[in-house]
């Protein structure tokens, strides 16, 4: 039997978490001739193909997988013997990569990671974007845990270990009523202009749905996909928004905006996507272990 060549199995590695051929040649600083070369040779000496290639993208085959997954094996272990040797009682820092969808709230994102952020023996990557690209980034180990607002399946291809780590009421929040009359459920919910999320937001869907079976028609000052603009409109207008709490917390806090009540039976709930892997970073599984309190930030 033939010997591994490590560097033929570096390249596959960085193209396999890559998921492209010219993103991985670029951070290695070669061509893309020759990283598809090296990495052809790896196929003819495991006598199988690890990839399947498409116009922009190179699609791990289950040979591929496998493949990766002792790579990943393999080359932790040798970060690791390099942190142990060259450490000299130095503290060892961390490195995680967290993604989140682009639409969750940034101070749920920001509660989430608060035990992390004065800490200097731990270096945060960031990242936001659709839940298509984000899982093809977890797929390849190029981040380490996903937060999203949606539960997603695993499947043969794809053991996604999708972990539910939050849930809380969603709320309508507007300016503080000078009349102090309390909101009256369902009754106003026709006679306020409302700021909602857009019509793909599974909170959206659920409030619908409520709207339809209580028989009231709502009045609809706008439809935002995204959290963060949401939170200004409430702050900034006359609307009442339907929002999770956590979204709005500084201006609940301050009183700039007032509660006005839980929607019954209406929730958000988080969750963290991780994929198996031999070396999880160890502070992950700390963070993951905190009650929801903790994680929605209503402890301190």
């Amino acid at each position: 039997m033939s010997q591994l060549n490590y560097h033929h199995l570096r390249y596959f590695w960085a193209v396999a978490r890559e998921g492209n051929l010219t993103r991985a040649a670029e951070r290695l600083h070669v061509s893309q001739s020759a990283l598809s070369t090296q990495v052809r040779q790896l196929e003819q000496q495991v006598g199988q193909p690890l990839f399947v290639r498409a116009a922009r993208s190179m699609r791990l085959t289950e040979a591929g997988r496998v493949a990766l997954d002792y790579a990943e094996s393999i080359f932790s272990a040798g970060d690791e013997l390099m942190a142990v040797l060259q450490r000299s009682g130095r503290p060892e820092r961390q490195v995680l990569r967290i993604g989140a969808v682009a639409t969750l709230s940034r101070n749920f994102q920001e509660n989430f990671l608060r035990p992390l952020l004065d800490r200097d023996d731990v270096e945060l990557v960031l990242q936001s974007g659709s839940s298509q690209e984000l899982l093809a980034r977890l797929r390849v180990h190029a981040l380490d845990l996903i937060l999203t607002n949606r539960r997603v399946q695993p499947t043969a291809d794809d053991p996604w270990r999708c972990r539910r780590i939050a849930r809380q009421p969603v709320s309508l929040v507007g300016k503080p009523r000078s009349n102090r009359q309390a909101f009256r459920f369902p009754d106003d919910l026709g006679e306020v202009p409302l700021l909602l999320p857009g019509p793909d937001n599974d909170i959206r869907a659920a409030f619908d749905r409520m709207c339809d079976e209580l028989g009231v028609r709502c009045r609809v000052r706008a439809e935002v996909d995204d959290m963060a603009l949401l939170r200004l409109l409430a702050r900034d207008s006359d609307g009442v928004a339907l929002v999770p709490s956590v979204v709005v917390q500084d201006e609940l806090r301050s009183g700039r905006l007032a509660e006005y009540l839980a929607v019954p039976e209406l929730f958000e709930t988080f969750y963290a996507l991780t994929v198996p892997r031999r070396f999880a970073a160890p502070i992950l599984q700390s963070l993951l272990e905190r009650s929801e309190e903790e994680i929605l930030g209503l402890e301190h």
